[in-house]
């Protein structure tokens, strides 16, 4: 049982036993009751979570909504004894902040009104796109250096299936998936501690699919977001349905030097290749380096040149040659 049922409960037996007391002391003291019960956990999760701020605003206005709600039926509720009215106001009280909540969880509660689906952030002046974080890039971690160098603008978005998908792989009895899963939680949590960067949970799902990478695309194309993911599959998927897809690998690609053949560079042979006389060496950033006539220079550092750079999925590999002056 999640705790929101539990505090509903609470409230509604605050409301049938306090609200039968004899007015105005009952009144008073159950509706300050029903508010303490009713608030406080958003309060704490406020504390804890700034991403809970919509959550304590849709309680609040649903209390206010409630209140002004059992002023207009008072007239009609004046025929009948107290505690009938009472129990009027705490199910009220109850209820109607907690449709409130449900809106705001659902992505409906904003700054201007109610509605039941997701806010939709189109890029224009004074409104940036959201930007919504797959399982696969919170467990990557780059995404933390990467928002903080200002590159990518506007809010993050965080669903809460992708937390749940994370909390079950952290579950796991395989030690790897395990300790990805663990990764991607403390990724999370250093995530929305930076003040530098916005970071949001979306409570909105989508429970006509079990699909983590289908609800994505849903979720993005319903809020106008991009997705950002460094999963290839989720990609392709993701531009078939035209949703804008930042993949980090593909930018991580895109900066590597530029190499043209020709150019010398000095390289660390640290492998042998596949082929005969092939040795191996990787870049910095971890290109790799293919070198001609180097499988017996393991663990040398040698002066090479370019003769040709080929393209691949995986990304860039430089073919060269001892130069003639190492």
């Amino acid at each position: 049982m999640s705790k929101l049922y539990v505090y509903l409960i609470a409230a509604g037996i605050a409301a049938l036993t306090a609200l039968t007391t004899e007015a105005p002391i009952g009144f008073i003291a159950a509706g300050i009751a029903i508010v303490i019960i009713v608030v406080t956990p958003f309060i704490i999760d406020l504390i804890k979570n700034k991403s809970n701020r919509g959550s304590v605003t849709s309680v609040v206005v649903g209390l206010i909504v409630a209140i002004v709600g059992f002023g207009l039926l008072t007239p009609f509720l004046a025929k009948y004894p107290i505690y009938v009215s009472n129990i009027v106001l705490g199910t009220m009280l109850t209820l109607v902040s907690y449709t409130f909540y449900r809106f705001q969880r659902d992505g409906g509660l904003t700054g201007v009104g109610i509605s039941g689906k997701p806010e939709v952030s189109e890029t224009h002046a004074g409104d940036l796109t959201v930007k919504i974080l797959d399982t696969s890039i919170v467990i990557d971690g780059r995404i933390i250096d990467l928002a903080s160098t200002g590159f990518i603008e506007g809010p993050l978005i965080v669903p809460n299936f992708v937390l749940r998908e994370i909390q079950l792989i952290s579950d796991s009895a395989d030690a790897i998936k395990r300790n990805r899963g663990r990764r991607g939680l403390e990724m999370l949590n250093a995530l929305q501690k930076r003040d530098d960067l916005e970071v949001r949970i979306s409570y909105v799902d989508y429970t006509d699919t079990r699909e983590v990478d289908a609800k994505l695309v849903k979720l993005a194309r319903e809020m106008g977001g991009k997705l950002i993911t460094n999963d290839f599959n989720l990609n392709k998927v993701a531009e078939l349905q035209e949703v804008d897809v930042l993949n980090i690998n593909n930018l991580a690609n895109a900066l590597k030097p530029v190499v043209l053949p020709g150019e010398e560079m000095e390289v660390q042979v640290v492998k042998e290749g596949k082929d005969d006389n092939q040795g191996i060496g990787y870049l910095e950033d971890g290109t790799m380096v293919v070198i001609e006539n180097a499988r017996k220079l393991l663990g040398k550092k040698l002066r090479v040149d370019v003769t040709s750079v080929i393209q691949t999925n995986a990304g860039k590999m430089i073919f060269t040659k001892v130069a003639t002056k190492s």
